[in-house]
């Protein structure tokens, strides 16, 4: 059992430890990468905000995605929506006492599931039956659907199926936290999510899932349409018009 603990302790601390580090590199390559161009889709907004209300439709609503094919934004909003109220239900394991938003969002996040899991079983039957969309999918794409989906359905298990002890769950996290183990529960179908769960926050900062924060850094969508009022000069371009000017 020990072993057990200590291996999942070890594991969920490389996982979060590649996580936070792998994604914020990323942002911070992002952030470095020049856009010597202004290059927003039109019709753009003329004004900052108006960016920031473009960005909040892209994430809230797949505005561009609802434009372009109506069933693949279907499938693909059931999915984003189910998986952010089941990552805010599960915070409850990570928070003691449990703030009372989350335990509010219990119930909602307990059939979230299905929106969840429907959602990516459309997504992947679409990397099938799409031809111009099975001719661009790498076996990286197939292997992220298929982990999401393993991720969904067996949380989905334990929550209609097969229950594990939730407690000594939250009791393994939060020690896990505070550097101070407790038991891990040893229920096959927990270890298999858990260890799913893992692997997906090792191969996030490396995958395609990383336009969840690269989407802020698209210049197509965060630049103001203003080419004609303002000069748009990337910060290396003007040092080296300083240069030349000297």
């Amino acid at each position: 059992m020990w072993f057990l603990t200590g291996f999942y302790a070890l594991f969920f601390y490389f996982a979060v430890i590649v996580l936070v580090a792998g994604v914020g590199y990323k942002i911070y390559e992002y952030a470095r990468t020049p856009a010597p161009l202004k290059v927003p889709t039109m019709p753009a907004p003329l004004t900052r905000g108006g960016v920031v209300l473009r960005l909040m439709g892209e994430v809230v609503l797949f505005r561009s995605l609802f434009r372009s094919n109506k069933w693949i934004w279907l499938f693909g909003w059931m999915f984003h929506f189910g998986l952010l109220l089941v990552l805010l239900r599960h915070l409850r394991y990570f928070t003691d006492p449990v703030w009372g938003w989350v335990a509010l969002l219990q119930p909602f996040g307990k059939y979230a599931a299905f929106a969840m899991v429907i959602g990516l079983i459309g997504l992947l039957v679409r990397r099938f039956t799409v031809e111009r969309i099975r001719y661009i999918s790498n076996p990286s794409d197939y292997l992220m659907l298929a982990l999401l989906l393993l991720i969904g359905v067996s949380g989905m298990m334990m929550t209609f199926v097969v229950h594990t002890d939730i407690i000594q769950l939250k009791a393994f996290f939060l020690g896990a936290m505070s550097f101070g183990w407790q038991p891990i529960p040893s229920d096959p179908i927990l270890l298999l999510h858990l260890t799913a769960v893992f692997l997906l926050m090792i191969i996030f900062p490396y995958s395609k899932l990383l336009h969840a924060p690269g989407i802020f850094f698209s210049p197509s969508r965060n630049q103001v349409d203003n080419s004609r009022e303002k000069r748009h000069l990337a910060p290396w371009a003007a040092e080296l018009e300083k240069a030349e000017a000297k």
